[in-house]
């Protein structure tokens, strides 16, 4: 970068790194759909041939593909689209944890469907999901129970059209993880989510279907995932009860 004759900054455009573009390629294939989640998706060296580049070139960017949890590489099989359907991945977006034992030998959450409905987004559900006020979603409440015991109340609002034909009926008798159900089904798969965690007390209904009192400490989390290209597909919002568990996330 330097100056030319009046004195101005001259500012040349950034290029991105090979493997940068290679995996911006590779990220086009797997949001149209040309590999869906759980398939093999082609070797290095097909990928190599594919784009004219390097094989160390397309490991560089599956490398990263890979650290973003879009893809799994599995020892002598192949490189994988990353799945909800994948225990690992499951996890990966629930970061409550029992005090005694782990998620494993927890077991699978009892779901209970409260609430499906269609409505019009308001400003502030809008705002989260990138669409205009009075768009239509749809609202889910539900109840996440483990031994029984009412543990997590969520809220969730998704964007109207891609989630067409989503019933409490379908939730219901869904017994995958819901973000497998958005993948299988609608073709939406949540890639990465923002997570703001506050302190909270229940109101009386929550604390109703929480089983708690109104002074119980519960931990509010609210989340926005994201499908490819950065789009916001749903906001959560979490009420979690703490006696039993705990909210945990490792940080690399």
């Amino acid at each position: 970068m330097g100056a030319d004759a009046s004195g101005l900054v001259n500012l040349t455009p950034a290029f991105s790194p090979l493997y940068q573009q290679i995996k911006g390629l590779i990220l086009q294939s797997l949001q149209s759909g040309e590999w869906k989640p759980g398939e093999a998706i082609p070797s290095e060296m097909d990928l190599a041939a594919r784009y004219r580049v390097s094989q160390g070139t397309v490991r560089k960017a599956i490398d990263e593909l890979s650290a973003e949890n879009l893809v799994v590489r599995r020892q002598g099989k192949g490189t994988f689209v990353a799945t909800h359907a994948e225990q690992q991945v499951q996890y990966r977006f629930l970061k409550l944890q029992p005090d005694s034992g782990n998620v494993q030998s927890e077991g699978p959450a009892e779901r209970t469907i409260i609430d499906c409905k269609r409505l019009r987004a308001s400003a502030e559900v809008a705002r989260a999901l990138s669409l205009r006020s009075g768009d239509p979603v749809l609202q889910v409440r539900r109840v996440l129970a483990f031994s029984g015991v009412p543990t997590i109340l969520e809220d969730l609002w998704l964007p109207g059209s891609p989630f067409k034909g989503l019933t409490a009926e379908r939730l219901s008798g869904y017994h995958g993880p819901m973000y497998a159900l958005f993948e299988t089904e609608f073709g939406v798969r949540m890639v990465r989510a923002d997570e703001t965690i506050r302190a909270v007390n229940p109101d009386a209904e929550q604390a109703r279907l929480l089983l708690v009192s109104i002074t119980s400490p519960l931990l509010s989390v609210e989340r926005v995932a994201y499908t490819y290209n950065d789009t916001p597909m749903e906001l959560r919002r979490g009420l979690y009860r703490t006696d039993t568990h705990h909210y945990r996330n490792a940080l690399s």
